[in-house]
């Protein structure tokens, strides 16, 4: 691989929702026939794909409302915000270094994480565990599917199949996640109805009937001071 071939990497891995799974499948493939070397490929897809998170995240802890506003322009950005911001809040590092594994989390991750200004140095060392993980998955996917079938088109035929197996996967979690935080503002509600002090109201929890959790919650946080990194 050349210097344009290394730099087509960074183009595709830095900014979000660009396909790039065939050519980092690709990119395995080579070196695994020892035609690019496997350690600068890593770095270059982790390195840059981490640049790519830190700019988004810069961006929504400097103009948060903004971003806020642009997220719930629509009803799907608005609940994946406020999923997100959610369980930023409840599990932290863990789930930001989760979050990157799951449709659209990249981008949510970064923003939901910058709106609630949450620790630049634990969101770089999150971020960059799972740049890095992503990065030898899915640069493996190829390296070893060529190891083992032999046939260059045949292993990135496997690698990009896996891929999508493991995003329909992703998508589905996600889904079934997002129903069950549905779930309980619901039950919460009944609750009240008869007679019943709603739970969690002020836990940080998913969106309860007062409006306090997701994106509510971070509204009401944006003038706090910055915590200590």
């Amino acid at each position: 691989m050349d210097v344009f071939a290394y730099g087509l990497l960074v183009l595709t891995t830095l900014p979000p929702l660009v396909p790039n799974s065939a050519l980092l499948v690709t990119a395995g493939v080579l070196a695994s026939r020892g035609e690019a070397f496997l350690p600068l490929i890593l770095l270059v897809v982790a390195g840059s794909a981490l640049l790519g998170d830190v700019l988004m995240y810069l961006l929504a802890r400097r103009f948060g409302g903004p971003v806020r506003s642009w997220m719930q322009r629509r009803p799907r950005r608005r609940a994946l915000l406020e999923w997100t911001s959610t369980h930023i809040q409840r599990y932290g590092l863990p789930f930001v270094i989760g979050v990157r594994f799951l449709p659209s989390g990249r981008i949510a991750g970064a923003l939901a994480s910058g709106v609630l200004r949450y620790p630049l140095r634990k969101y770089v060392i999150g971020a960059g565990f799972a740049e890095a993980l992503w990065a030898a998955y899915s640069v493996g996917l190829g390296y070893m599917g060529s190891a083992a079938a032999g046939d260059p088109l045949y292993a990135a035929g496997i690698g990009i199949g896996v891929s999508c197996a493991v995003a329909a996967v992703g998508t589905g979690i996600q889904w079934v996640s997002r129903r069950r935080a549905m779930r309980v503002p619901a039950e919460e509600d009944g609750g009240a109805e008869a007679g019943e002090a709603p739970k969690g109201a002020g836990e940080g929890g998913d969106n309860g009937a007062n409006g306090r959790g997701g994106c509510a919650g971070v509204a009401a946080r944006q003038g706090a001071p910055d915590r200590a990194r």
